[in-house]
């Protein structure tokens, strides 16, 4: 029996599991633990220690995303747990809006929507952006989506740099070995790190000194990956240019304090939300489901 922990966008993949699995919402399931099997549930939102243990019949957790920071990998393993992720499906949607977030802080586009909405423009006139071309972006984490990121801004005529656990092949010269060093050497850091322990507050002050007072900070994998009271504190006092952010350490209540910060573009997690990408994510999940429940291979397998 499948426990599922969250409706699944769009709400026709969620009919379909429905449909085609023995499911119970988690508020149901928690009175029959040991009927549970399998679980679906979000990147976000994961299964914690606590809710795994009280699962004895658990075999196997389906996520809806690629983050698994919220997954007790460590229960997961020594259970002989199975967990599946959706990657690949949703590279192009996340590397699209953080070139999306780079572009609208660079050119004040959230700033411009709202001097028009205000009247103000009659009044004055907002200021200058700056233009990407010819500037560097630094990639924290060069995985799939750091390399599509990679891919779209020299395609705008940008410069890339990146950091990630051992050098690419082919892309040697452009390696840089810390998240300092990659800082130091770009106008523009961009974050699509994997989150959890080893990379919690990874981008902290010294990163966003060497980043430097022009330079723009954009996030779209975890809030985790950034120590956050010293971004505000670079972000308030001029330490960086400014920040476009998708992703907080406290989701769905992120600090206060960014939103009242002129300097930020803030987004709600959102950037694999578009209906191609989360169908396909979708579809994934239903397939790693059917492949469990039908003794088959799965197709997405995390080595945990």
């Amino acid at each position: 029996m499948l426990m599922l922990r969250a409706p699944l966008q769009p709400l026709e993949i969620t009919d379909e599991i429905r449909a085609r699995f023995e499911t119970l919402d988690e508020g149901d399931a928690v009175k029959s633990p040991e009927k549970i099997t399998a679980v679906a549930t979000k990147g976000d939102i994961g299964l914690s220690s606590e809710l795994m243990a009280s699962l004895p019949s658990l075999r196997m957790v389906a996520v809806y995303g690629v983050g698994v920071d919220r997954i007790d990998l460590d229960q997961a393993r020594v259970r002989g747990i199975s967990v599946t992720t959706t990657p690949g499906v949703l590279t192009d949607a996340v590397a699209e809006h953080a070139v999306a977030l780079m572009l609208s802080v660079a050119r004040r586009i959230v700033e411009g929507d709202a001097h028009v909405r205000s009247a103000a423009w009659a009044k004055s006139k907002l200021g200058l952006g700056f233009s990407l071309r010819g500037r560097t972006v630094g990639i924290l984490g060069y995985g799939r989506i750091g390399r599509r990121i990679g891919e779209l801004a020299r395609g705008i005529g940008m410069s890339v740099l990146y950091t990630n656990l051992a050098p690419v092949a082919g892309e040697e010269a452009t390696f840089r070995e810390t998240p300092t060093a990659l800082a130091r050497d770009a106008d523009i850091l961009i974050v699509a790190a994997a989150g959890g322990p080893e990379t919690r507050g990874l981008v902290n002050a010294d990163v966003l000194r060497a980043l430097g007072t022009s330079g723009l900070f954009v996030n779209v994998a975890r809030g985790s990956i950034v120590n956050e009271e010293e971004l505000i504190d670079a972000l308030r006092t001029g330490v960086i240019g400014g920040a476009a952010l998708d992703v907080y350490e406290n989701e769905p209540t992120p600090r206060v304090d960014f939103s009242k910060l002129s300097n930020t573009v803030l987004t709600p997690h959102l950037s694999s939300a578009t209906t191609d990408a989360r169908i396909a994510m979708g579809r994934l999940v239903i397939d790693n489901l059917a492949a469990f429940f039908e003794n088959r291979p799965l197709l997405t397998p995390l080595e945990v």
